[in-house]
């Protein structure tokens, strides 16, 4: 089948597979401590895809033009013998890329595993290097010091370059922001600030906690002098910027203030095997239950592409503080 494009003229090209519901933080801006308690109910354990599924459809989507894979949560790391699929998913052939985001806290002793699975890549979420404001936003579940393991023990196994994530709050984290930009720098990271998302209705997202991705670079820029790049590729999330002294660079991901809809090119499959077009998205389309009806590949294909040449997607262009309390889809269930 031909690569299929949505209703905008954007190919199918990135497929982010969470792979749990689960994870052992409770960051507020995802999955806060008053909501995700001990008694929440996550989706029970027959209905998470199997790595096996997991496979075959991802298989499937590279048939349509997929050529980059990545695994997400929940947390990753969290679901038993990921290494098993990591492997299954670098054996298909036409893929260019696998890697994962994950939180680290579990990944320095299964960082070499991974590598030698076949991951080419992690990205890791570190909201600050402080330790008391890093446990105030995971909900007080771990410290900076064991993600810090794990980022070394991913660069020692060759994962690099490594990525950083860090989700940027105002009058939460934004006053450490420089110290992570310096420390990033001088380890050769590839740090990417977020602006702080709607994503879902559970977050308590409000305007003015967006630290807008102009502020963002201005402070940077002021201690450690930047310069704009180019995307590397169509379709690329983070405006970059690079150091002047030639000392790497970062990005920032800006999906409030400067929406990247036009170029999005990204699929979600969720832990039980629905597909969402969109972050924002709120409803998906189940390939888990036509799969396990038995489907033919052919089939589940011909459902995944006209999904996408369906798709209208552009929430972030037409986002406002009224439509941020609209129904959508929480980021734990289809990941980042």
């Amino acid at each position: 089948m031909t690569q299929p494009v949505d209703q905008f003229k954007r190919p199918l090209r990135d497929l982010r597979i969470s792979v749990t519901d689960r994870c052992n933080f409770r960051c507020a801006y995802c999955m806060p401590a008053d909501v995700y308690h001990e008694k929440f109910e996550f989706t029970p354990h027959e209905q998470i895809l199997r790595y096996e599924e997991i496979t075959r459809l991802a298989r499937i989507a590279v048939g349509l033009g997929v050529v980059k894979l990545r695994i997400t949560g929940g947390e990753p790391l969290v679901r038993r013998d990921i290494v098993e699929l990591v492997e299954q998913l670098t054996h298909i052939d036409g893929v260019e890329d696998v890697a994962m985001t994950t939180n680290g806290s579990l990944l320095e002793a299964v960082a070499q595993p991974l590598k030698d699975a076949g991951l080419a890549r992690v990205t890791v979420s570190l909201d600050s290097l402080d330790n008391d404001v890093f446990r105030r936003m995971n909900g007080g579940k771990a410290d900076v010091a064991p993600v810090l393991a794990g980022i070394r023990a991913a660069e020692r196994a060759g994962m690099t370059p490594i990525k950083i994530n860090a989700v940027v709050q105002r009058g939460v984290n934004d006053h450490t922001i420089v110290d992570l930009a310096r420390f990033c720098k001088d380890h050769g990271y590839i740090l990417r600030f977020i602006e702080f998302m709607d994503v879902g209705t559970r977050n308590g997202w409000k305007l003015d906690q967006v630290v807008p991705a102009k502020e963002i670079i201005q402070r940077i820029d002021a201690e450690l002098p930047l310069e704009p790049l180019e995307s590397n590729y169509f379709g690329e999330v983070a405006e970059r910027h690079r150091y002047r002294d030639g000392g790497g660079e970062i990005g920032v991901i800006a999906s409030v203030t400067q929406p990247f809809c036009g170029t999005c090119t990204r699929l979600r499959l969720s832990a039980d095997g629905s597909i969402y077009t969109c972050l924002f998205a709120l409803r998906g389309v189940s390939l888990r239950d036509p799969m396990r009806a038995g489907a033919t590949d052919e089939e589940l294909s011909a459902i995944l592409a006209g999904v996408w040449k369906k798709r209208t997607d552009r929430y972030s262009e037409i986002r406002t503080e009224q439509t941020a309390a609209d129904k959508k889809v929480e980021m734990y269930y289809i990941g980042g």
